[in-house]
C-alpha cells in the first residue's frame, strides 16, 4: 500500500497547468480550499490518479449530470466549471482501489476536451472570484450567514460546534461562502451553481438563500420530534395515572372502572360464541381493555368484537321437512322444470331422513330468465329457512369471499360472513348467483376461495382472514347459478351438481304468461283484472313476433309495456276495460320485430335450416351456398370459427370423394367457385353441428335440387360420411318448434334426449335419427 502526502500551501494561480486530467464526481462537490476524501473503483480513474502522481499531482474535479456510479462518464454528461484539486494523500487498497484525500485549488472552465488517453483530459481556464466593491453589504450577508449558520450547528448532530467558530474566524467572503456551502446538507445540484458564481456577492446571496432553506427544515423536524416527545410523555403520564387509579380502586374494593361497554361485550362472547372462539374473543377484549377509548387500535378492537359478539355462531332456523308441502311450493312458484324439482325434492327427502346428511352444492344452468334464482328462493321458502343471495358477476378480487386481514385500514369480513350476519341465522340458503362470471386478477382468485366454501368435507371450519376463526358452514345449503358451465374452473365444477334448466317452449310461455307475468304485470302497474285482459292469441303473437329467448325476461317487458300504455289510457278515462288482441298489439308494441322468413328463404337450391345452441336457448341457422364461374375456390363468410371453417371444408371434400354414389358432376368442381354463407353475419358462430347441413347444402347446390319445406337438421360430419352425436339437443328442438320446423333430422347417438322433449312438441314433429350421411340427403331431398 502507497501513502503519499504532499501539501497545497505554495501552489498559485500560475502553477496551474493548461491542461490537466478531469476526474468526473458523482453526488457531492469541492470548493476551493475545502478538503475531500474520494474512493475510486473504475480502471480509468485509478490510471488518471497514477499519472497526475507521477506528475504535479494536480487535477480537475467536474460533476456529473448522472448519478450512476459504475456506468462511464463522457463529456457531455459533465458540467463545464470544476474545481482544480491537488491530491494531498493517495492509498491503494488491495481490491483495486483507491482512497484520495484532496483539495481545492481554484475554480476552473473548460475549453475544450482532449483525446488520446483512457481518462478524460482537458484544456481550462483557471477563473478567479470577483468582488463588484459592495463592501457594506458583503459584510451584511456575512454577518447574517454566520448567525444562521450557527443555528444549524446548534440542530445538527452531525456537525461540531467548532464548525461555528471556525466561520467565524473568517474574513475573506468568498472563503466563508464556500466553507458554508460545502457544509451544509443542501442539493448537490444547488451545491454546483455556488460553485459557478464568480461574483462574491451573488455567491454569498446564493449561500443565503441555501442556509435559511436547511434552516427552516431543521427548526420544522425540531418541532416535530419535540411534539412527538411531548405526545408520548402525555401517554405515559396518563398511563400512570391510570394504572395508580386502578391500583386505588382495586384495594377499595371498587369494580366500577369496567366500562359499560366491556361488560355488554362480556356478556355477549358468554351468550353467543362457542368455546373454540370464546378464547379469542375473551383475549382481544382483555386487550381492549387496557386500551384508551380515544386510540385508533380501540375503534379496530371494537369493530371486531361487534362481528365476533353479532355473527349467529349457534341461530338456526328450524327446518320445514313437508316433502308434499314442498311440491306444492315449487308447483305454485314455477311451471314445467319437471327434472329440477324433481331433484329438489329428492334432495329434500334426503335431508328429512337424515338430518346431519351432507347434500351435493346444486348448480343450476340455463339460459337467462329460465327461473334459477326463483328456484332458490322457492328451496328456502319450502324449508322455511331465511334465503341469501350473492352475486358474484364481475368478482376477481379474493378478499370478496374471503374478507380482509384486520392489518388493513378499513377491513370487513368477506360477502359470506357479511350477509349471514344480515340474516342472523347460520343455515339459510344461501344462493351463488352467476358463478360462471368470476374472474380472477393480481388480487387473488375467487373461484380458488370457493373450492373451500362448496365443499362439505371442508366448509365445517371456514376461516375468514378478518375473523381469522373458525365459521362452521356446514349447515348452510349452498345453491349456485350459471349460463354455462364451460367457464367454471374444473375443479369448482367438480364440487357441484349441475342441473340444467333449458328453455321453454311456445305453450309454457303461454301458461307462465296467463298464470304469473300478466297477474303481476297488471298489479305492478296498478290496474285491475277487469280493466285488462289478453287473448291466447295475443299472448301467442308476443312471444313469436316480439321474442326471441329461451327465457321470459322479455316477454315479461313486453307485457309491462302492454299495461304500462293501456294504464295510460284508464288515468286519461279514454278506456276502462280493454282486451288485448292480436290486432291492437301494434298500438302498444310497435311493427312485429321478429319477421317469419322461414318459407322466403327455402325456395332456392343450395339453402338448408340448421340448428344452433347459444347460451340464450337455441337458434334456427340458415346455410347459403351459391356458384360461380372460377377455379375451385372455396369462400366461407359469415363470422365462422374455425371448427365451422374444417366442417365446410370436410362437406366440401367428402363430395368430391363420393361423386358417382351422390350422382353430382365432377367436372363441376374443376370450373366453379363455391361461396357459402351463413346469414347475421354480425354474430360470430363456430362449431361442428352444421356439418351436415353444409354438406346437404353443398348437394342441393351441385344437383340443382331443393330440400323438403319445413325441414332443419343438425349434426356432425366426418370424411367418412358418419353423422356423430352433438350437444344442446332440447334447445334446437324447441327453437326448431317455435320456427315451424315439421321434420328434423338428428344424429343416432342424440336419441337418447329425446326424452326430454315435452310430448306436444313431438306430437307435432316428424324425426328421423341415422348415423350416415346418405341417408340424410335422401331424407332431405325425399328421394
Amino acid at each position: 500500500m502507497d501513502d503519499l502526502k504532499h501539501s497545497s500551501a505554495h501552489i498559485a494561480t500560475n502553477d496551474i497547468p493548461r491542461k490537466i486530467p478531469v476526474l468526473p464526481i458523482v453526488d457531492t462537490n469541492l470548493f476551493p480550499k475545502m478538503v475531500l476524501p474520494l474512493v475510486l473503483i473504475q480502471k480509468e480513474a485509478i490510471e488518471l490518479i497514477d499519472e497526475a502522481m507521477a506528475g504535479n499531482r494536480m487535477l480537475g474535479l467536474l460533476l456529473s449530470k448522472r448519478s450512476d456510479l459504475d456506468s462511464k462518464h463522457t463529456a457531455n454528461d459533465l458540467h463545464r466549471i470544476g474545481t482544480v484539486a491537488v491530491i494531498l494523500k493517495m492509498s491503494k487498497m488491495e481490491d483495486e482501489k483507491a482512497q484520495l484525500l484532496i483539495q481545492g485549488l481554484n475554480r476552473f472552465k473548460v475549453v475544450k476536451f482532449l483525446q488520446g488517453k483512457q481518462y478524460m483530459q482537458a484544456e481550462i481556464q483557471v477563473m478567479a472570484s470577483k468582488n463588484t466593491g459592495r463592501y457594506k453589504e458583503n459584510r451584511a450577508l456575512m454577518s447574517n450567514i454566520v448567525e444562521q449558520y450557527e443555528k444549524i450547528v446548534a440542530l445538527s448532530p452531525g456537525l461540531p460546534s467548532e464548525m461555528g467558530h471556525m466561520i467565524k474566524s473568517l474574513q475573506e467572503p468568498n472563503v466563508l461562502a464556500d466553507m458554508v456551502a460545502s457544509t451544509i446538507n443542501a442539493p448537490v445540484k444547488e451545491k454546483q451553481k455556488v460553485v459557478e458564481l464568480l461574483d462574491v456577492n451573488l455567491r454569498l446571496k446564493k449561500v443565503t438563500r441555501l442556509v435559511n432553506d436547511q434552516l427552516e427544515i431543521l427548526e420544522m423536524g425540531s418541532k416535530i420530534q419535540n411534539q412527538v416527545k411531548e405526545d408520548m410523555d402525555k401517554r405515559q403520564r396518563e398511563y400512570y395515572l391510570r394504572q395508580q387509579l386502578k391500583a386505588i380502586k382495586e384495594e377499595l374494593g371498587e369494580t366500577e372502572d369496567e366500562r359499560l361497554e366491556i361488560r355488554e361485550y362480556k356478556t355477549l362472547i358468554e351468550k353467543n360464541l362457542p368455546d373454540e372462539s370464546r378464547k379469542e374473543a375473551e383475549r382481544e377484549l382483555r386487550r381492549l381493555s387496557r386500551m384508551h377509548p380515544s386510540s385508533s387500535e380501540y375503534v379496530g378492537a371494537t369493530t371486531y368484537l361487534d362481528w365476533l359478539t353479532s355473527l349467529p355462531w349457534q341461530e338456526k332456523s328450524k327446518d320445514r321437512l313437508d316433502i308434499k308441502e314442498a311440491r306444492n311450493i315449487l308447483n305454485h312458484d314455477h311451471y314445467g322444470l319437471e327434472k329440477p324439482k324433481k331433484r329438489i325434492l329428492e334432495y329434500l327427502a334426503v335431508r328429512k331422513l337424515k338430518k346431519d346428511s351432507k347434500g351435493p352444492i346444486l348448480c343450476f344452468s340455463g339460459p337467462p330468465g329460465t327461473g334459477k334464482t326463483s328456484l332458490g328462493r322457492s328451496i328456502a321458502k319450502a324449508l322455511g329457512r331465511k334465503f341469501v343471495r350473492v352475486a358474484l358477476g364481475g368478482v376477481r378480487d379474493e378478499a370478496e369471499i374471503r374478507g380482509h386481514r384486520r392489518t388493513y385500514v378499513g377491513a370487513l369480513p368477506g360477502r359470506i360472513i357479511q350477509q349471514l350476519r344480515k340474516v342472523g341465522k347460520n343455515n339459510p340458503v344461501f344462493l351463488l348467483d352467476e358463478i360462471d362470471k368470476v374472474s380472477s386478477s393480481y388480487q387473488g382468485d375467487p373461484s380458488s376461495a370457493l373450492l373451500e366454501v362448496l365443499d362439505p368435507e371442508q366448509n365445517f371450519s371456514f376461516t375468514d382472514h378478518y375473523l381469522d376463526l373458525p365459521f362452521d358452514l356446514s349447515d348452510v345449503i349452498f345453491l349456485t347459478t350459471a349460463n354455462v358451465i364451460h367457464t367454471i374452473p374444473p375443479p369448482l365444477l367438480d364440487r357441484m351438481e349441475v342441473l340444467e334448466l333449458n328453455g321453454y317452449t311456445e305453450d309454457e310461455k303461454l301458461k307462465i304468461a296467463t298464470r304469473y307475468l300478466i297477474p303481476k304485470q297488471r298489479d305492478a302497474n296498478g290496474l285491475l283484472a277487469n280493466q285488462i285482459r289478453f287473448t291466447p292469441g295475443a299472448v301467442k303473437k308476443i312471444i313469436a313476433g316480439y321474442t326471441r329467448e329461451a327465457g321470459l325476461r322479455n316477454l315479461e317487458r313486453r307485457i309491462g309495456a302492454i299495461c304500462r300504455g293501456v294504464a295510460s289510457e284508464v288515468a286519461e278515462k279514454k278506456t276502462t276495460d280493454l282486451v288485448i288482441r292480436q290486432d291492437n298489439i301494434k298500438k302498444y308494441l310497435g311493427p312485429v320485430q321478429n319477421m317469419p322468413y322461414l318459407d322466403l328463404k327455402i325456395k332456392t337450391p343450395g339453402v338448408v335450416v340448421g340448428l344452433a345452441w347459444t347460451p340464450f336457448g337455441g337458434e334456427i341457422l340458415f346455410i347459403e351456398a351459391v356458384a360461380m364461374r372460377g377455379n375451385q375456390r372455396l369462400t366461407l363468410t359469415g363470422q365462422l370459427g374455425d371448427v365451422m371453417k374444417e366442417s365446410a371444408s370436410t362437406a366440401l371434400s367428402f363430395i368430391r370423394a363420393n361423386f358417382e354414389k351422390l350422382k353430382v358432376d365432377e367436372t363441376f368442381f374443376e370450373n366453379h367457385d363455391i361461396h357459402i354463407h351463413v346469414p347475421e353475419g354480425s354474430i360470430p358462430k363456430d362449431g361442428p353441428s352444421a356439418g351436415v347441413t353444409m354438406l346437404t347444402a353443398l348437394v342441393s347446390l351441385i344437383s340443382g335440387k331443393r330440400v323438403c319445406p319445413r325441414l332443419a337438421m343438425s349434426g356432425e360430419i366426418t370424411l367418412r360420411g358418419e353423422v356423430l352425436p352433438v350437444g344442446g339437443i332440447k334447445e334446437k328442438v324447441i327453437a326448431a318448434h317455435r320456427a315451424g320446423i315439421k321434420i328434423l333430422i338428428l344424429p343416432l347417438w342424440n336419441k337418447k334426449d329425446m326424452e326430454d322433449i315435452p310430448d306436444h312438441i313431438k306430437d307435432n314433429m316428424d324425426f328421423f335419427f341415422t348415423d350416415k350421411m346418405e341417408d340424410v340427403l335422401s331424407k332431405a331431398f325425399n328421394i
